[in-house]
């Protein structure tokens, strides 16, 4: 018979042991969740406490944004572990968030407050967010004049790119001619055909647009394309010995099992259509987040071309969120496999 007494000490241990781990881990978290709070107030302390060295004439604009930052994450720090939903995404964030805040504490310190950067190339944190918040309708009206740019150019792309690749996956015949084409053209980078398009087109927008086509319509292809030339055979010839036509095979079996391939060339071609876009609009467009930056870098003032990339980055970010939420919708099979 085993001695009670010491197993009842051994169960005594483990349960302290237990309750200590247990403490440490929740003083661990409590931690992680104080630290933007932390980080924000050290920027909010530098910020206001350390001397100028760049002249800086704007209102206060970043002043007034740390120190609701820092009642938001104080607020947030000490109240999430009432809400456990909140409370596991906002640890899951915090360390990001911290880091973003001292990132913005070495830019801060090392341009408005040593001047080790030069004027204008390097402003600081506080002169781009006043750039965003005094030019907001401009940026506002730039970003939706790029957005309408990109949404006719990547659509025109993406109606012209799989009819080619599926009906080069699905018929040699069609395969064997247009494949020379593509193998010539696609490879060039469409910036290259520039000089060309400003001649050709009667507008500059027009230009642009042709050049997202041309951007967007090689990866679908070629995606589409591969896609559909290794989809399983055993597929047709199940759906063939059930009746199905040539149009059913085409968009009820072989349009689906190719869809990881097209979302692939759909990606790629966004990647690619984000960079024509803005070539595009710098060269010849006369609106638009590109045309944004050279405007403002021709006056010199590099604030504003900041607040333009801060734009651009949102609003570029979103548009692949959404096309990654629209992914997971019709590959619900592979919905959380890759995250974005």
């Amino acid at each position: 018979m085993p001695d009670t007494t010491s197993v009842k000490q051994t169960l005594i241990a483990k349960v302290n042991e237990n309750i200590v781990v247990s403490n440490v881990s929740f003083i661990n978290r409590e931690i992680s969740a104080l630290l933007p709070f932390i980080f924000v107030a050290l920027l909010l302390a530098e910020h206001t406490l350390l001397q100028n060295r760049q002249p800086f004439f704007q209102k206060p604009y970043f002043t007034w944004i740390i120190e609701v930052l820092v009642v938001i994450f104080a607020v947030a720090g000490i109240g999430a572990n009432k809400f456990p939903a909140f409370w596991s995404k906002f640890l899951e964030k915090a360390p990001l968030l911290a880091a973003f805040a001292g990132f913005l504490i070495v830019w801060d310190f090392v341009t408005l407050k040593l001047a080790l950067l030069p004027l204008p190339y390097f402003p600081s944190p506080a002169a781009v967010t006043a750039a965003l918040i005094n030019e907001w309708e401009t940026l506002g009206i730039s970003a939706l004049y790029s957005l309408r740019l990109l949404l006719i150019g990547y659509g025109l792309g993406v109606l012209l790119g799989l009819p080619t690749g599926v009906l080069m996956g699905w018929y040699p015949r069609f395969h064997y001619w247009v494949n020379p084409i593509l193998r010539s053209i696609g490879p060039i980078p469409a910036t290259a055909w520039i000089p060309l398009a400003m001649v050709a087109f009667p507008s500059s927008f027009t230009a642009s647009i042709f050049l997202l086509v041309l951007a967007c319509w090689f990866p679908i292809t070629v995606m589409t394309w591969s896609g559909i030339a290794n989809v399983n055979k055993a597929y047709y010839e199940v759906a063939r010995s059930l009746g199905a036509s040539e149009f059913y095979l085409i968009t009820r079996v072989a349009l689906p099992a190719a869809m990881p391939s097209i979302f692939v060339g759909l990606f790629m071609s966004m990647g690619v259509a984000f960079v024509t876009l803005i070539v595009g609009e710098m060269l010849g467009v006369k609106a638009g987040l590109g045309w944004f930056i050279t405007w403002a870098q021709g006056w010199a003032e590099f604030s504003k071309v900041y607040a333009a990339l801060i734009v651009m980055s949102v609003l570029f970010s979103g548009i692949i969120t959404l096309l990654f939420k629209v992914r997971d919708e019709v590959l619900v099979w592979q919905k959380g496999l890759i995250k974005w």
